[in-house]
């Protein structure tokens, strides 16, 4: 067995929202060490607890126990995927984006900041295209970001 296949892909559970949490945090400061985070991280625990975990459709990566990774989807929107700096590049997030297509087959969205050029060919590589280029005054980061949607409009 691959190490891929030892990963389990499932829902959140209450008592996951803090490890989910806490792979957020790593996975940004690893990712986006030049982007202001508007939030502190007690705050972004106590999202992560009361928001994310019981209101949006959660899954998380466990490997061994532990949560690896954390995807959310909100609707059609793809409003997190993060995995643990030392999970990327093993196929976890390739599995997270199958999931979210299979759960929203109509299309997806998603949010990604411009200086994140790994998850633009990330993204691209799943079939997503840019469709809106920002200033970054839509979001609490003021990051410039991009918008990509799955499938690309027609």
């Amino acid at each position: 067995m691959s190490e891929t296949e030892a990963i389990t892909l499932r829902r959140a559970e209450p008592t996951d929202a803090t490890a989910a949490a806490h792979v957020f945090l790593r996975s940004f400061r690893a990712a986006l060490p030049t982007v202001v985070r508007p939030r502190t991280d007690d705050e972004v625990l106590w999202y992560f607890r009361e928001v994310l975990v019981p209101l949006q459709d959660t899954w998380v990566a466990v490997a061994d126990g532990e949560i690896v990774g954390v995807m959310a989807l909100d609707g059609r929107e793809l409003s997190q995927l993060y995995l643990a700096p030392e999970w990327r590049g093993q196929g976890i997030g390739d599995r997270f984006i199958t999931l979210a297509k299979s759960h929203s087959p109509t299309g997806l969205t998603l949010q990604t900041f411009q200086i994140n050029t790994p998850a633009h060919h990330f993204y691209e590589r799943h079939g997503f295209t840019p469709t809106k280029w920002t200033d970054g005054t839509e979001n609490e980061e003021r990051e410039p970001s991009v918008q990509y949607e799955w499938p690309p409009p027609h």
